[in-house]
């Protein structure tokens, strides 16, 4: 055990000698250089069921730009983009925008009682067999994808989503 303890502080004293200094740079949010991938292609086709119960389609909302937000209630950095989500959404709600949020796996309470602790009023949907992960051709969380009012993704994120960065890329769609 002396040796293994001995071994993992020469290491450690190895790596602050011969790492470089310096920030390393991150991918993340708008401070750390989060920025999304232009793209182009057809929205998929989703039907789920949204927190009250009702069906509900992508589809439905052509003719706006739609950010569609696949998170869970268990993923940190998907709790973190939530507030800039929502503060957007409520800035844009009357612009042609609408923001979807899609819970992969969580159940209807779960999904329920995260809306009231963090104060969500855009629709969220449940998707309890990940299929729109699938759709969207993704296994990450959280994942972004802006829709044009064709129908077209433009836009994709993978990571939490900064307010700064939905400002940036997001609001000049809404004046296409």
């Amino acid at each position: 055990m002396i040796l293994v303890g001995a071994g993992l502080i020469f290491v450690a004293l190895a790596a602050t000698i011969f790492l470089p200094k310096g920030d390393i740079p991150v991918q993340g949010n708008e401070e750390l250089g989060f920025t999304p991938a232009a793209v182009n292609y057809t929205a998929p086709k989703l039907n789920l069921i949204d927190v009250g119960g009702d069906s509900v389609s992508l589809t439905d909302y052509r003719g706006q730009v739609v950010l569609v937000n696949n998170w869970a209630t268990w993923c940190p950095p998907c709790k973190a983009e939530m507030p800039d989500l929502e503060t957007y959404f409520q800035a844009h709600k009357d612009d042609g925008f609408t923001l979807i949020g899609i819970s992969a796996g969580d159940t209807q309470e779960q999904v329920a009682g995260f809306m009231q602790a963090y104060g969500i009023t855009f629709p969220m949907w449940l998707d309890p067999d990940e299929s729109a992960l699938a759709a969207f051709k993704t296994m990450n969380l959280p994942s972004s994808f802006v829709i044009d009012p064709t129908g077209t993704v433009r836009l994709a994120w993978t990571g939490a989503i900064s307010l700064e960065n939905l400002e940036k890329f997001v609001t000049p769609l809404l004046n296409e």
